[in-house]
């Protein structure tokens, strides 16, 4: 039985429930400061990952057609209607609803680009595929690390929103984890360097995000990463 799900979404749940009730008991500069040292924290880790790369043009087409197929489908939207939906139930349970003082597109904006990072981060999917084919919950339970502390802080900014993140990301990592026995096997190093890669470039983008940079579309950029295992087996098997 796998158990880095389990502790990953603990974290995310602990953490969104202890910054949310903290809320502006924590001082003003840690809740600005600290995201974006998070999105700088996730920007590195992408460089990181990026790094792995074994076919550049496989990847970029990858993410090309990722991101159209996310734009066509309207990805972002959903994602962002999703954590409204969660904004919304919670505050029925709270006699002041806390959002931080920000505006409801301020808030789509943010908590978007955060359930990417704890969803469908390179870390999360690689170490939920990594545990599921070799039980080995390291790189999970290094992610619940940091993600408690992350959670904390954005609970801070936009409630108790933050808490129910925990749920899909379970979700996520649970149906990687079982998947990875199946997929594994029919998988080459050169594919899974570029499956890390494409989530390098998925947390980087997701980085810019947090920091207040530039707004990627980050959700709609999801798709690639179901795409590039495909499209770097056909690329190396056709092309290069």
């Amino acid at each position: 039985m796998v158990v880095g799900p389990f502790v990953n979404g603990s974290a995310v749940l602990i953490g969104g429930l202890v910054g949310a009730f903290l809320g502006t008991k924590v001082p003003e500069r840690l809740r600005v400061a600290l995201p974006m040292t998070f999105g700088l924290s996730s920007m590195g880790l992408g460089i990181v990952l990026i790094g792995k790369i074994h076919s550049l043009p496989a990847v970029i087409l990858a993410l090309i057609l990722g991101a159209a197929l996310g734009e066509l489908v309207y990805l972002e939207k959903m994602i962002g209607r999703l954590g409204n939906l969660a904004k919304g139930l919670v505050n029925r349970f709270q006699s002041q609803p806390a959002e931080g003082g920000l505006s409801g597109e301020a808030f789509t904006e943010k908590y978007v680009a955060i359930m990417v990072l704890f969803c469908a981060s390179g870390t999360g999917i690689i170490g939920a595929m990594t545990e599921g084919m070799t039980h080995d919950a390291n790189i999970l339970l290094v992610k619940s690390i940091m993600d408690v502390f992350t959670a904390a802080i954005f609970a801070t900014l936009l409630g108790y929103a933050v808490a129910v993140i925990a749920i899909p990301q379970l979700i996520v990592q649970l149906v990687l984890a079982s998947a990875a026995v199946l997929i594994m096997p029919h998988t080459t190093a050169p594919m899974m360097s570029d499956f890390t890669a494409a989530g390098g470039f998925v947390m980087l983008a997701a980085g810019f995000r947090i920091a207040g940079i530039k707004s990627f579309p980050v959700a709609n950029m999801l798709p690639a990463l179901v795409l590039v295992m495909p499209v770097s087996h056909l690329w190396s098997l056709y092309i290069h």
